[in-house]
């Protein structure tokens, strides 16, 4: 019967600090954009690489010795 009272004081112990600690992150704005994650998913990270890619041959051309006019 003992151990039956350590077990429910540990879970007890355990569950208040889970939600201390979500308190604090919750006072902190950790949840605050619930969003983004879900749409992030959507886009696709080849497409955002190319156009990258792409704007950075731009910058090149218009920078570098090749564009004299």
């Amino acid at each position: 019967m003992d151990i039956l009272y350590l077990m429910i004081l540990c879970s007890v112990s355990l569950a208040a600090v889970f939600l201390v600690v979500f308190i604090i992150y919750a006072r902190k704005g950790q949840f605050e954009d619930d969003e983004s994650p879900a749409v992030r998913i959507l886009f696709d990270s080849d497409e955002i690489k190319e156009k990258e890619a792409t704007d950075n041959d731009k910058s090149k051309d218009e920078i570098g010795e090749n564009n004299k006019n």
